[in-house]
């Protein structure tokens, strides 16, 4: 009788340059150094802290726009830093690649406002600099508020925004992969010739939303397109990741929230011609661990009396665009909310989980550490008993694992929950060779491949206007 080998476990640190990412009013805990994230030492020792603790990368929220819904405006927001202020994620990726060999970095970048021709060179540059260990979460945009800082009345509808990153990504597909061919690069000191001109390919695209006419300005980075992440699970979300993404980031309260969307997904992605495992699922997690069970509930007490409420809504409201201001906290969280809502999260608490009513002041607090994700509290036991679940029961593949204290809850989790999974042979003992494609799908696997649509973009004239 053979045995089959356990289902490795991925694990992304989940974090935000803000000194909130989840947890509001954590900022004030002695043990928390979020305060520091203008610091770049701070990403710097993080960074080394997980490597050591081999985790597969940080993945970096990010979003153009400010939390002002609640109230009507941001003053509550700036009030708790509720994800305000927030720098620019990509500047410490660089500083961050410098110290480490293996952990990948997944950013964040908004493409309603970024222009394609520029984010597909910045993206090419980390690429190039990481070695190989560059990611993309492709966003869409939520903030009315993003929309108008930057010149536009308001935020578009969600079927304008994918019909616009459909055009996008075909731009910055042949960009990535269409402008510079492999053997391009000849670095022929004896002729002088660092590139072969007939290699490199101007792009000429004239789209429905983007224009383009320039050859890339990158030579082919180790992995021409990045490792492709996407987080949307709205209807048009997930049409999109199952056409685009590698990794797709989900969240919710339960395995019944989150399982559907894992099938459902992987259903679409049969239909649009690529094998449903061609997608690895990831999934918001925080842990609260400690030697034992006792020890564990005593931290998150300690850290509960830190959570600020009034910035957890303020939080909620500019994730779901609905202003709770004027809402009873303990009334039911109507599915009706939806209707008015510029995002599927009110799904996750209403319609996806039927067995329970929640109230407003049961889904804030909930969301108050860790955010709409779960959180594991117990000994280093539990918690891997806990994650095993979570997988067995979703069909996920990793975790993007929030914090409520930072680092010393990364560190936590790696001297306590690391070293179990280990044993049981569901956590890596060494990281694999590679860029961060190759890492996460093994060997052989460092560009995209058919039938990913990005693939196809790869040298064809029928694509590529050749001068």
């Amino acid at each position: 009788m053979t045995t089959s080998t356990p289902k490795r476990i991925r694990f992304n640190a989940f974090t935000m340059c803000s000194p909130v990412h989840y947890s509001p009013g954590l900022w004030r805990h002695p043990r928390d150094n979020a305060v520091r994230y203008k610091d770049l030492s701070y990403w710097t020792e993080l960074a080394k802290t997980l490597e050591a603790g081999l985790f597969d990368g940080i993945f970096f929220a990010d979003g153009i726009g400010v939390n002002d819904v609640f109230g009507g405006d941001y003053k509550a927001a700036v009030r708790h830093a509720a994800q305000v202020p927030k720098n620019d994620p990509l500047m410490l990726i660089a500083a961050m690649a410098a110290v480490t060999e293996n952990l990948g970095f997944c950013a964040t970048a908004t493409m309603s406002y970024e222009p394609p021709f520029l984010l597909a060179r910045r993206l090419s540059t980390l690429d190039h600099l990481t070695r190989g260990r560059i990611g993309w979460n492709i966003v869409t945009g939520y903030y009315d508020s993003g929309a108008r800082a930057m010149g536009h009345g308001g935020i578009a509808s969600r079927d304008q925004r994918y019909e616009a990153a459909e055009d996008y990504m075909e731009l910055v597909y042949k960009l990535w992969e269409g402008s510079w061919e492999d053997g391009s690069v000849l670095l022929d000191q004896e002729t002088g010739f660092y590139a072969d001109p007939d290699k490199v390919h101007r792009i000429r695209h004239d789209g429905p939303h983007f224009r383009c006419d320039a050859i890339h300005m990158s030579e082919p980075s180790p992995q021409r397109t990045p490792v492709l992440f996407q987080a949307g699970s709205s209807d048009r979300g997930r049409d999109f990741a199952a056409r685009h993404a590698e990794c797709v980031f989900i969240g919710g309260p339960t395995p019944r929230t989150i399982a559907p969307i894992v099938a459902d997904i992987r259903h679409r992605a049969v239909l649009a011609g690529r094998d449903q495992a061609d997608i690895l699922f990831f999934m918001g997690l925080t842990v609260i661990v400690g030697h034992t069970a006792e020890e564990a509930r005593a931290k998150f007490d300690e850290y509960a009396a830190y959570v600020n409420y009034e910035g957890a809504l303020a939080l909620f409201s500019g994730w779901t665009g609905i202003d709770f201001s004027g809402h009873d906290p303990d009334a039911p969280l109507a599915a009706s909310l939806n209707d008015a809502s510029s995002s599927s999260m009110i799904d996750s608490f209403t319609r996806i989980d039927p067995d329970r009513v929640w109230t407003l002041r049961e889904v804030v607090a909930h969301n108050a550490i860790g955010g709409r994700g779960p959180v594991i509290i117990g000994d280093p036991e539990t918690v891997a008993d806990e994650i095993e679940a979570w997988v067995r029961d979703t069909g996920i593949d990793g975790f993007n694992l929030a914090y409520a204290i930072t680092p010393g809850g990364y560190r936590e989790f790696i001297e306590l929950v690391v070293p179990v999974l280990q044993r049981r042979g569901r956590f890596k003992t060494s990281y694999d060779p590679g860029t961060l494609r190759e890492k996460l799908r093994g060997s052989g696997r460092r560009l995209l491949a058919d039938p990913h649509p990005g693939a196809g973009f790869r040298h064809l004239p029928t694509h590529i206007n050749k001068d």
